[in-house]
């Protein structure tokens, strides 16, 4: 699908375009490709004289790969993190195709950011008269929902951490609620990278975008625009950096409470087992098979063996809780 952009009166308006020719007359500031056809694509590079990335081409990790210029285009190929109300948010490839007066954008995601810039520049609120204003509207969107995703993991960490911490001694649900947590904190972590990934990538773009903008000597607001948008990047970075080292701490408080619990049940067993070993070596003295034992023919020598075995038992129970063991 093929969506043209026009600026007029300051105000960015939407044409869907049915033919590559309608082009002429809508003199569009922004056309974005959303999930295109082959022969729409074909259609663009033959009318701008220029060659898109296929799908495989923009997943490439090498920035050469991603940021360059392709005849009259400078090609900038970015990954955004999309869908974040969805409990697994997904990543995918955007490129940014700048041109002299046109900006061209070829997705086969749907990032919210996309209608979010174009509802805003519909109403006059950000700039679209020039190709760079828009791209730096676009960014700026697409830099505004990570910052919304990673507020949203910032809140899951606390919900975690107090999940995690706030567990009754004797809840018996507890180990459950460890596996819970472990597989939560594997949720988020993956989310984590991806938005750090994203942002590393973002960041490549634009300081590939700054290079391009200092070389045409554009606006001074769209240069600002552009600056400000690499120090929030390099911000959103350092937080994730930080959100990355909670959940590891997170992953180690939690592995070492199972622990704790584990060690707990040994310990049972264990004072249990010494506690019973009294009694298994009166009862096992007295299960002996000789032929002369003289506590044997007492007629109260059944009672006194039990009586023993019973405090045999007792005496370390005792000396156990008094020293704290359990």
């Amino acid at each position: 699908m093929i969506i043209c952009y026009t600026c007029k009166s300051g105000r960015l308006e939407p044409n869907d375009v049915i033919e590559t020719k309608d082009l002429d007359q809508f003199r569009p500031v922004w056309i974005d490709l959303v999930a295109p056809k082959s022969e729409e694509i074909e259609a663009i590079e033959a009318k701008y004289g220029i060659t898109l990335p296929t799908p495989d081409e923009m997943r490439e990790i090498e920035a050469s790969s991603r940021l360059y210029q392709e005849g009259p285009a400078h090609i900038m190929t970015t990954s955004v993190v999309y869908r974040i109300e969805s409990p697994e948010p997904q990543t995918g490839e955007i490129t940014f195709a700048l041109l002299q007066d046109v900006l061209i954008t070829v997705r086969f995601a749907v990032p919210q950011a996309f209608q979010i810039y174009a509802n805003r520049a519909q109403s006059g609120d950000v700039g679209c008269s020039d190709p760079i204003a828009v791209t730096v509207g676009l960014v700026d969107a697409i830099i505004e929902r990570e910052a919304d995703l990673i507020e949203k993991l910032q809140h899951r960490i606390e919900i975690l951490s107090k999940g995690c911490f706030d567990m009754k001694r004797h809840d018996y649900t507890r180990e459950k609620r460890h596996a819970v947590s472990l597989r939560e904190i594997g949720n988020v972590g993956v989310i984590a990278s991806r938005v750090r990934d994203s942002l590393v990538s973002i960041g490549r773009m634009l300081t590939y975008f700054h290079n391009y903008a200092r070389e045409v000597k554009t606006d001074k607001i769209n240069y600002q625009h552009i600056k400000t948008a690499q120090q929030d990047v390099q911000s959103l970075s350092t937080y994730v950096d930080h959100i990355s080292s909670r959940l590891s701490f997170l992953m180690d408080a939690t592995v070492g409470l199972i622990g704790i619990e584990q060690n707990q049940i040994i310990k049972l067993f264990s004072v249990a087992a010494v506690m019973l070993m009294p009694p298994t070596l009166i009862a096992s003295v007295y299960g002996m098979n000789f032929k002369h034992m003289p506590e044997l023919d007492y007629s109260w020598s059944y009672p006194i063996a039990l009586l023993a075995m019973v405090i045999s038992a007792i005496v370390p129970f005792i000396y156990f809780k008094h020293k704290g063991w359990f």
